[in-house]
C-alpha cells in the first residue's frame, strides 16, 4: 500500500521548512524507478550527439536587514541600488523566473526544449521571504505541470551553497537533506521524486579520500543517482586527464576511504571553458554538431556535451542567453524524433536512455578525484588504514608542492581555505557544538529535528557554511560570517 504524505508547510517555526521530515523525504527519494524514460520522446538511434545545459542560481542569506534580520542578498540589492552592481537586482529577479516563460512558449510552438535548474536553498527561501510569488509561481508552473516534466530537470544541491571539501563531514548530509525538504515544501513530493542529479556549489569536488567517500555515500543515501563534475576535478585511475571521448559520456567516479571501503557514483562531466558565455551562446549545441556516435561497451551511443553556468550573472546571461536559447529549439525540433541529428538532453534522461539501450554502469570509464593517483600509487587501497593514509598525505604535502587536499572547483585560482581561518575556525566550532548538543537527542528521539531550537541552530550552522563568506575576501562578508557564528552560538548556549 502506498502511503499518502501530507503536503509540507513552506514555513515552520517562522523559518524555512528544511528539517523534521527526514523519513518522509527518504521514502520519496530512495527509489530506483526511471524518471524520464517513461516520458522521453527521443529515439536514441535517431540521435547523432546531444547537449545538456544547466543554469545555476544563488543568492546568499545575510544578516543585512534594517534591524540586522536575516534577509536574501537580492533583497539587500533592491534596498541599496547604489552599491556595486546592485542596480541589476530587477534583472537578476527576472532571470530567476524567466524559464517559466521560455519553456511554455517553446512547448506550445511544438519545440522539444531541455534545461536543468540548480537553485540554492538560500535563494528559494529568499524569494519566499521577499514575497516574490511571481518568480516562484513561474518556477512552479514548469516544475509541477505534467506537460513540462520532460523539458525541465531540477538538480539537487547543498541548501546553503556550501563547498563540499571545507564543509564539516557531519554536515554534508544535513545540507543535502535540507535542500530536498525545502524543495518538497515549495513544489511537492512528486517534484522531489524526480530529482536524481546533483550539482555541487562552485563545482567543487573533494579529493581527500575520507571526505569524498562520505560525500558520495551521503548523496546515494539521499537517493541521488548521478553527480555533475568539472572536467579538471577528475582524472583517470593512472592520473592522466580524461580522454577526448570519455569527457562526453557518463563516467564512474570511484571513492575509497581510509578504512578500505569503496563506493561509486555515475558522473556527467562539465567540460572546461568560459562557462557563462558557453551556455549563453548555446556553444554546447554547436560543439555537439561536430561530434558523432561512439562505442560504449558493446553499443554505439551519442555523446553529450554538458555545461552549467550562473543563470543571471553578467550581460551575456542577461541578454545573450534569451537571444540564443529560444530560437535554437525550432531548428532542431524533429531531431531525435523523425530524423537523425543533434538533440537537447537532460542529464537523467540521457543516462536512462543509455542504460535502457543496454549500456551498463560498469561500461562507464572509471575516474577518481584529481590527485588521488598520487595517494594510491604509494598506498595500496587494500592495505589502507587511517594512520597510513595520514602518513601518506603528510609525506606528499611535504615532498610535492602541487599536492593538496582542498579538492578542485570551477577555477583553481581561488582557495576556499587559505587565509580564511577567521571564518573556518568558527564554522567548525559551531558545527561541533551543534552535533555535541543535538546528536544524542536525535539518536534518542528522531522527532527532535522538528523542535524550533534544533531548526534555529541548524539554520545558523548551514548559513555559516555558505561559500560567499569566503569568495569575496576579507571585510563585509567575513563580518557577516562572524555575526552568524555569534547568533548560532547564542542559540546553542541556551540549549545546553
Amino acid at each position: 500500500m502506498t502511503t499518502i504524505l501530507s503536503p509540507l508547510e513552506i514555513v515552520q517555526n517562522g523559518l524555512p521548512n528544511f528539517c523534521g521530515f527526514e523519513s518522509n523525504i527518504r521514502s520519496v527519494t530512495n527509489h530506483a524507478e526511471p524518471v524520464f524514460l517513461p516520458l522521453t520522446n527521443l529515439k536514441l538511434d535517431q540521435v547523432s550527439a546531444g547537449f545538456a545545459c544547466a543554469l545555476h542560481m544563488h543568492q546568499p542569506t545575510i544578516p543585512g536587514g534594517s534591524q540586522g534580520e536575516l534577509i536574501c542578498n537580492l533583497q539587500y540589492m533592491f534596498e541599496h541600488p547604489g552599491e556595486g552592481d546592485n542596480h541589476n537586482a530587477a534583472a537578476f529577479a527576472g532571470c530567476y523566473g524567466r524559464m517559466g516563460d521560455f519553456i511554455p512558449q517553446l512547448v506550445a510552438a511544438g519545440s522539444n526544449p531541455r534545461i536543468m535548474l540548480d537553485y540554492s536553498g538560500n535563494l528559494l527561501w529568499g524569494l519566499q521571504q521577499m514575497g516574490r510569488e511571481d518568480v516562484l509561481n513561474s518556477l512552479e508552473k514548469i516544475t509541477c505541470d505534467p506537460q513540462y516534466f520532460l523539458h525541465v530537470e531540477w538538480l539537487g544541491t547543498m541548501w546553503s551553497h556550501a563547498v563540499i571539501p571545507s564543509t564539516p563531514i557531519p554536515d554534508l548530509k544535513l545540507q543535502i537533506q535540507a535542500w530536498q525538504q525545502y524543495f518538497a515544501a515549495l513544489f511537492g513530493y512528486e517534484a522531489l521524486r524526480r530529482v536524481k542529479g546533483f550539482s555541487p556549489p562552485e563545482m567543487h569536488l573533494p579529493n581527500h579520500p575520507d571526505t569524498l567517500f562520505e560525500y558520495i555515500k551521503a548523496l546515494k543515501e539521499c537517493g541521488y543517482r548521478w553527480l555533475l563534475v568539472q572536467e579538471h576535478s577528475v582524472e583517470q585511475l593512472d592520473g592522466a586527464p580524461l580522454n577526448q571521448e570519455s569527457k562526453y559520456i557518463p563516467n564512474r567516479l570511484i571513492a575509497r576511504n581510509s578504512l578500505g571501503a569503496s563506493t561509486t557514483i555515475t558522473v556527467l562531466v562539465k567540460t572546461q571553458g568560459s562557462d557563462t558565455k558557453l551556455v549563453a551562446q548555446m556553444q554546447p549545441y554547436h560543439e555537439a554538431r561536430s561530434k558523432s556516435r561512439i562505442q560504449l561497451g558493446n553499443i554505439e551511443v551519442p555523446p553529450c556535451v554538458t555545461q552549467i553556468a550562473d543563470g543571471e550573472n553578467g550581460g551575456v546571461m542577461m541578454n545573450e542567453f534569451p537571444r540564443d536559447f529560444s530560437p535554437l529549439w525550432p531548428q532542431i525540433k524533429q531531431n531525435g524524433l523523425t530524423q537523425l541529428g543533434v538533440v537537447g538532453f537532460n542529464g537523467t534522461e540521457y543516462i536512462e536512455l543509455l542504460e535502457a539501450s543496454g549500456v551498463s554502469s560498469e561500461d562507464y570509464p572509471p575516474c577518481q578525484a584529481v590527485g588521488q593517483h598520487k595517494i594510491w600509487q604509494r598506498l595500496d587501497p587494500a592495505q589502507v588504514t587511517p594512520e597510513r593514509l595520514a602518513q601518506t598525505l603528510k609525506a606528499l604535502q611535504t615532498e610535492d608542492a602541487q599536492f593538496h587536499t582542498e579538492g578542485a572547483s570551477w577555477t583553481n585560482d581561488i582557495s576556499w581555505v587559505a587565509g580564511y581561518e577567521n571564518v573556518l575556525d568558527p564554522m567548525n566550532q559551531l558545527s561541533a557544538l551543534f552535533h555535541r548538543t543535538f546528536d544524542p537527542l536525535v539518536e534518542q528521539d528522531p522527532s527532535t529535528t522538528r523542535r524550533s531550537d534544533y531548526q534555529t541552530a541548524l539554520l545558523y550552522v548551514l548559513l555559516l557554511e555558505t561559500s560567499c563568506f569566503r569568495y569575496w575576501g576579507q571585510g563585509t562578508w567575513t563580518d557577516y560570517a562572524r555575526e552568524l557564528y555569534q547568533r548560532g552560538k547564542a542559540v546553542l548556549d541556551q540549549c545546553r
